[in-house]
C-alpha cells in the first residue's frame, strides 16, 4: 500500500488546486454524475495545485513510482481556526501516514486588511488544540510543520513593522509545538531570508507573501530534503 502524504494549509499550498477542484466537480456534474460530497472528494484528489506539493509529488513520483499517494487540501484564505474547522474531513478521515500543515500568514494579513486576524496567543491555542486532536486520532503518523514566512514585498511594505512582528510570534509558535509534538520543522523563513539576501524578495516571493516558481521549487526541495531525514 502506498504512503499517503497529506499537504494542507491555505493559498502557499493551494495554489489554484481548489480551481481545479471545481472544474473537476462541473465536468463530473455535466457527464451526468450527481455525486456525494466525498465522492466528489475521491474522485478529485489528483488535483495538488501548481505549487511545492505538486513539485514534492512530480520528483517522489518519478524517483519511486507507486510508492507514495499525494493529497493536498490548501485552501485559499485559511487561517488557523479555518483548518481547525475540517480538520476531521480534510484531514482525520483521509488517515495520512506523513502530514505537512504551512499556517499563519492570513492570521497576520487578515488582521492588516481586514481586522480579522488571529492573535498569536489564539493561533497557539488553537493550533496546540488541533494537533493534539491529530495525533490522538491517527497515532504515529510523521509530522512535518512549515514556519510561516513573509518578505518585504507589494502586499507587505506598507504595513511591514506589522508583518515582521507578527510572523515572527507565529513562527515561534510553530517552532515551540514542533518540539512539543516531535515534529520535523522546516525553517521556512531562514530559507526565504537568505534567498532575498542572494538576489531579492520579489524573486522568491511574488508580492512578499505567495512563492515564484522559484520559491516553490526551493521550498519543495526543502521539504524533500527533510522527508527524506525522518524517513530513514
Amino acid at each position: 500500500m502506498a504512503t499517503r502524504i497529506l499537504f494542507t494549509g491555505d493559498s502557499i499550498t493551494d495554489v489554484r488546486r481548489t480551481g481545479q477542484v471545481r472544474a473537476m466537480s462541473e465536468m463530473l456534474e455535466k457527464m451526468g454524475k450527481h455525486l456525494m460530497p466525498h465522492e466528489v472528494a475521491e474522485q478529485t484528489n489528483s488535483a495538488l495545485g501548481c505549487g511545492y506539493p505538486l513539485l514534492v509529488a512530480s520528483q517522489l513520483g518519478c524517483e519511486q513510482p507507486g510508492t507514495y499517494e499525494i493529497l493536498n487540501r490548501g485552501i485559499s484564505g485559511h487561517r488557523v481556526v479555518d483548518l481547525d474547522a475540517r480538520v476531521k474531513a480534510d484531514c482525520i478521515n483521509l488517515k495520512p501516514d506523513v502530514l505537512s500543515i504551512l499556517i499563519g500568514i492570513n492570521d497576520v494579513w487578515h488582521e492588516a486588511s481586514m481586522k480579522n486576524g488571529v492573535d498569536a496567543e489564539k493561533f497557539e491555542r488553537v493550533y496546540n488544540y488541533m494537533l493534539a486532536e491529530i495525533i490522538a486520532a491517527l497515532g504515529d503518523l510523521k509530522l512535518i510543520l512549515i514556519e510561516p514566512f513573509v518578505l518585504k514585498g507589494s502586499a507587505t511594505e506598507e504595513q511591514w513593522d506589522f508583518f515582521s512582528r507578527e510572523t515572527e510570534l507565529r513562527r515561534q509558535v510553530v517552532t515551540k509545538l514542533a518540539a512539543k509534538y516531535g515534529a520535523a520543522l522546516l525553517p521556512a523563513q531562514k530559507l526565504f531570508s537568505e534567498a532575498e539576501a542572494r538576489s531579492c524578495s520579489s524573486d522568491w516571493l511574488a508580492d512578499g507573501v505567495h512563492p515564484t516558481p522559484g520559491g516553490h521549487w526551493m521550498l519543495a526541495q526543502a521539504w524533500l530534503e527533510l522527508f527524506r531525514s525522518i524517513s530513514k
